[in-house]
Formats: structure tokens, C-alpha cells, sequence
């Protein structure tokens, strides 16, 4: 079985007010039925509240994530499944519950981890 990244930027969720509430239950729902499907492994979202900084070899610490790079933000969820077509099921559902499309990738478990 492979493990699936299924994610999100925070600018995809364009929700109209109201809608928080059921996007929060709908959403919330879908992770409960992964995790009686037991193929939920683990999954949240960013803190935006909290800047990114960048640690070096030698420990160093400096404000910032890469400044090349685009901002990691947003959600995700990690699920072990037996087939693409499985994680593209589960994405579907992620994407209807949260109103927005959902990025899916295999995800490089380390198995010595």
C-alpha cells in the first residue's frame, strides 16, 4: 500500500460566508470516515499565525522559508490506500467537503522513520 498526500493551498478556500460552519462539518466528517476505514494516517494544516524560518547544519536560524520558493501553507491529510484510484476517491471527497480542488501525490514514506 502507498501513502497519499492530499492537500490544499490556503488560497483555494474561497468560501462564501455562511458556508464555514458545513465546509468545518463536512470535512471533519470525510476524516472520520477515513479513520474507520483505517486508512487514515495523519493530517492538518499550516499555522499561518507562525513564520517559517530556515535551521543550517550548524544551527543557525533565520526568518524566512526559502525566499525562492512559494509559501507552504493550507491543509493536508496523509491516507494509506491500496490504489491510485483510491486516493483520487478520497481526494474527490475532500474536494467536495472542503469546496475546493484537492492536490494529490504519492507520498515518499521513509519506512525506517
Amino acid at each position: 500500500m502507498a501513502k497519499y498526500l492530499i492537500s490544499f493551498p490556503s488560497a483555494a478556500m474561497v468560501v462564501p460566508d455562511g458556508e464555514w460552519e458545513a465546509v468545518v462539518r463536512d470535512s471533519h466528517a470525510v476524516i472520520e470516515e477515513a479513520k474507520a476505514a483505517g486508512v487514515y494516517v495523519f493530517g492538518g494544516g499550516i499555522d499561518e499565525k507562525v513564520p517559517p524560518v530556515r535551521v543550517s547544519a550548524d544551527g543557525r536560524v533565520v526568518n524566512g522559508g526559502y525566499p525562492w520558493a512559494p509559501p507552504i501553507n493550507g491543509g493536508f491529510t496523509i491516507l494509506e490506500l491500496p490504489a491510485h484510484q483510491d486516493a483520487v476517491a478520497w481526494a474527490a471527497r475532500l474536494a467536495k467537503a472542503c469546496r475546493c480542488d484537492q492536490e494529490l501525490r504519492v507520498f515518499g514514506f521513509d519506512p525506517q522513520s
